[in-house]
């Protein structure tokens, strides 16, 4: 899709329509990466196709997996049995999060001689942790630059560094848990009386919903980890097993825009793809949009979302649904009191330091905000006006303020081309809404 260098969005009185998400990123590369580690074929359907993902399959065909598009959003990948057969290369992983922490780990547990890259926002982005956890291991990671940061350098594992146990905190990302988890089954096998590997979460898990799509997908893939409150059991010297064929459920995060242009644009706008039974926690967004005073509805495969009551505000805690709380930012423009978004510290360290954008753009709009540390606080909008934002190269940002042109405003989204990242039509199928009235 050809992107100008600013949209302008025109106000809009009605929102409604029907639309299929596309694939969810967070299963499509957590997918993508078990699937090259199986002995096996398997088929992804409904794979996202956007840059987070296509660095991913970049990566793992430059690693020797060979992926071949079927049809449209279905692949066939060929698993390499647990080790990558090109042992030396350099990835360029642009500034996707999910793509960088689980490679880092997958490769640590290996015997090559790996260099990892990206975009200067993605140097800021702390990955520390993951790899203190992962030198317990014997991993060999080295930073080329700054001590926590990217980019590394991964050479072979000590194959001599023998462990039962392992720590890392859970407060900074759940993205460096997962990417643990997903390594582990990798390391040889230690002792037929220990079960595998025990990890230890050294400070509260923020995100915990993305932690169950990885251990939900690593069971779909043949390998079951044990998990007790703040610890995870992870079996080792294990194969991952291909299902075969996977379906990758539509995107949840991506549901909460079209959710949201429902409520505030009266609606009805459904969405297909992701429902009641997702594994997805951003799911929980329709729920916290019901008691605010929306009217939902979900199925199997849809949810739906109307205007309902004025919406309460109050205090929302968001550490379960930290993408999808981003548009509870603008929805509470409409409430009744302010709302407080607490638990959103991981937005610091995203794309961009959200809370520090959020509070910057909404304010340009005519909004009353008000942040701290890990908290937003949105006051009900008296009158807004059309401003000009700015998009920080992320892509929740451009996608959040698009709900302005709602809310009787003109808006402009500066470098509207930073939705690619995860949905490159965005645009195109939100302003289908006011169309099909």
């Amino acid at each position: 899709m050809e992107f100008l260098p600013r949209l302008t969005i025109a106000a809009a009185p009605h929102a409604q329509g029907v639309y299929t998400l596309p694939g969810s990123k967070s299963i499509s590369n957590r997918a993508l990466l078990l699937s090259s580690l199986c002995a096996q074929e398997t088929d992804l359907h409904n794979l996202l196709d956007a840059d987070d993902v296509r660095y991913m399959r970049e990566a793992l065909q430059m690693l020797g997996v060979s992926l071949h598009r079927l049809d449209n959003n279905h692949w066939r990948v060929h698993g390499v049995d647990g080790s990558f057969t090109n042992k030396k290369a350099g990835l360029f992983l642009g500034n996707a999060g999910t793509a960088v922490r689980s490679l880092t780990a997958a490769l640590a547990m290996m015997d090559g001689q790996y260099c990892l890259e990206g975009v200067p926002r993605m140097y800021e982005r702390p990955i520390g942790d993951l790899i203190s956890a992962l030198r317990s291991l014997g991993a060999q990671i080295q930073y080329r630059d700054k001590e926590g940061f990217l980019p590394l350098v991964i050479g072979a594992r000590d194959a001599r560094v023998r462990a039962d146990k392992v720590e890392i905190r859970g407060d900074v990302s759940s993205q460096f848990l997962s990417a643990l988890l997903m390594a582990l089954p990798l390391l040889p096998k230690q002792d037929n009386n220990i079960p595998g590997v025990l990890v230890h979460l050294t400070t509260p898990l923020i995100s915990r919903p993305y932690v169950l799509i990885t251990t939900h997908l690593m069971a779909r893939f043949g390998v079951q980890v044990v998990n007790d409150e703040d610890t995870f059991r992870v079996p080792c010297g294990m194969s991952y097993r291909s299902p075969g064929t996977l379906h990758i459920e539509s995107d949840a995060s991506s549901a909460s825009y079209f959710l949201a242009a429902g409520v505030l644009g009266g609606g009805p706008v459904r969405v297909y793809g992701v429902g009641r039974d997702s594994v997805q926690g951003d799911v929980a967004f329709a729920e916290v949009l019901r008691q605010q005073g929306a009217h939902i509805r979900m199925g199997e495969n849809f949810i739906e979302a109307e205007r309902g009551a004025p919406f309460k505000g109050g205090e929302i805690d968001c550490v379960a649904i930290p993408d999808a709380a981003m548009t509870l930012a603008l929805t509470a423009l409409t409430a009744r009191q302010p709302t407080v978004l607490r638990n959103i510290g991981s937005w610091r360290v995203k794309e961009t330091d959200r809370i520090t954008a959020m509070a910057t753009e909404l304010k340009k709009a005519g909004a009353d905000v008000e942040s701290g540390r890990d908290w937003l606080k949105i006051f009900p909008a008296k009158m807004l006006r059309h401003a000009a934002i700015d998009t920080y190269d992320d892509h929740r940002i451009a996608m959040c303020f698009s709900l302005l042109a709602l809310l009787d405003t003109d808006v402009t989204i500066n470098h509207p081309e930073c939705v690619a990242k995860t949905f490159p039509d965005y645009f195109t199928i939100y302003q289908s809404l006011f169309r099909d009235i």
